[in-house]
């Protein structure tokens, strides 16, 4: 009995020592590493000034014209105006920030029937031909892409608003297209906080 109730002490000890000490050090040491230290502290992108824009990994709202238009989100990415932020209450953060989701109508819902119908007349109205990714959210709420055919049918309105060649535009938006993973999972897509941020460092041709 007692050397049965020793061998499971040291079992639990070497799990814990493998689980709780070593596997935590060794990812610790891999994500210091210069070719990964961008993932492993969030894929932070700053502007030229220095100033932290956002994550790649998460999507924001772009609205303006003078940027491509990012898809609808339910749950508008997460995002939290100044005029919410209560500082007497942090978990507010984490309210207006943490959530995650899609809206789960069904296809005959009116409420989604007539928000698809005013995105796309926005749409058409900015002179974009409307796309799937344009019109319907993502299941997440968070997705950072827009696919190659959304980015394209926004060239010219945002080379228009910008005084752009749209040519220069659309070769913008050919660098900054993420393949498929291993090349054959998933579909190319555009990261748009990373478009826009080289669309904001793009010089004024004409």
């Amino acid at each position: 009995m007692m050397r049965e109730i020793g061998r499971s002490i040291r079992v639990s000890l070497a799990l814990w020592v493998l689980t709780a000490i070593l596997y935590p050090g060794v990812m610790l040491a891999v994500g210091l590493l210069p070719p990964l230290q961008f993932q492993a502290n969030g894929s932070i992108l700053k502007n030229p000034q220095g100033q932290v824009i956002g994550s790649a990994l998460i999507g924001q709202s772009f609205t303006t014209n003078r940027y491509f238009l990012s898809r609808p989100s339910t749950v508008d990415y997460s995002t939290f105006t100044q005029q919410e932020f209560n500082p007497v209450n942090p978990d507010n953060i984490i309210e207006k920030t943490g959530t995650s989701g899609a809206s789960n109508l069904a296809p005959s819902n009116p409420e989604l029937i007539k928000r698809v119908q005013l995105q796309v007349n926005n749409l058409k109205q900015l002179g974009v031909q409307p796309t799937a990714d344009l019109v319907y959210t993502s299941g997440s709420g968070l997705d950072p892409h827009i696919s190659l055919e959304a980015a394209k049918a926004q060239i010219s309105r945002v080379a228009q608003v910008r005084s752009l060649n749209p040519n220069q535009v659309e070769i913008l938006v050919n660098r900054n297209v993420d393949r498929r993973f291993l090349g054959i999972f998933g579909e190319p897509g555009v990261n748009l906080l990373k478009l826009n941020l080289a669309l904001d460092n793009l010089p004024v041709t004409r």
